[in-house]
């Protein structure tokens, strides 16, 4: 019976079969796209995690299905994590600011 338990790392000839390309592509892509940057393990083997595993899919989308050149692959995907880290900031000043003023809600409300 097999688990359904994910794992936390994944060798590069599983993250092969999982998303249906060579390992040599992934080796290439690692060489285009910055952000594909698997840890090695001390044997000097890739450690593929899910967020890895995710952006392939991501980048295969881009080349394979929507036909993006290389180039604008890693535009694409540089401006998704741009959109995202400027989201994720000002998510946290709104909460900061939200923290600020419902300290001034329960000073107002203990006093």
């Amino acid at each position: 019976m097999k688990s359904d338990i994910k794992k936390l790392y994944y060798s590069i000839g599983e993250v092969s079969k999982i998303v249906g390309l060579k390992s040599y592509v992934l080796r290439y892509w690692e060489t285009e796209f910055k952000q594909l940057n698997p840890p090695k393990n001390r044997a000097g083997n890739r450690t593929y995690r899910q967020k890895d595993i995710d952006l392939i899919f991501q980048i295969k989308d881009l080349l394979h299905v929507r036909k993006f050149t290389i180039e604008g692959a890693r535009t694409a995907i540089l401006s998704k994590d741009s959109k995202q880290k400027n989201s994720d900031f000002i998510n946290s000043v709104l909460i900061h600011n939200l923290k600020n003023e419902l300290r001034q809600i329960l000073k107002i409300i203990n006093d």
